[in-house]
């Protein structure tokens, strides 16, 4: 076989996937500060950054004790980090950090398909409030 059977895909290359993770608490705790909506199963941050800082869509994910013992929260932590890596290129925004918030029973338990369109619902709100 030669290839030329294959059909091109709808998607983004590979590295354009990849999202800058926020990593230290000062990035959280402006978003704190920031714009935020609640949404069934997480809550959503977004902080428009200053001019000076760094390029591009940064997002951040954070689950408390509150959500349970640590298989809970990483398995919590990887359902947001999954939701964002496929809404977030499209629909996030340059120039803005993102965080996704982990709630208590509900981000591990919700289904994978209502979390995704929260975060779409989230965004569109969020957008439509910095404009």
């Amino acid at each position: 076989m030669d290839g030329t059977a294959a059909t091109p895909r709808e998607t983004h290359p590979a590295v354009s996937l990849r999202l800058t993770t926020l990593k230290n608490r000062p990035d959280f705790q402006r978003a704190t500060r920031s714009p935020r909506v609640a949404m069934p199963g997480f809550i959503l941050q977004m902080r428009k950054r200053t001019p000076n800082e760094a390029e591009g869509v940064r997002v951040g994910f954070t689950c408390s004790k509150k959500v349970g013992n640590a298989v809970a929260r990483n398995r919590a932590k990887r359902r947001l980090r999954e939701i964002a890596r496929l809404a977030l290129p499209d629909r996030g925004r340059d120039g803005m950090d993102y965080v996704l918030v982990g709630r208590q029973g509900a981000t591990a338990s919700i289904p994978f398909s209502q979390l995704q369109a929260d975060l779409i619902k989230a965004l569109d709100i969020l957008h439509g409030k910095s404009k």
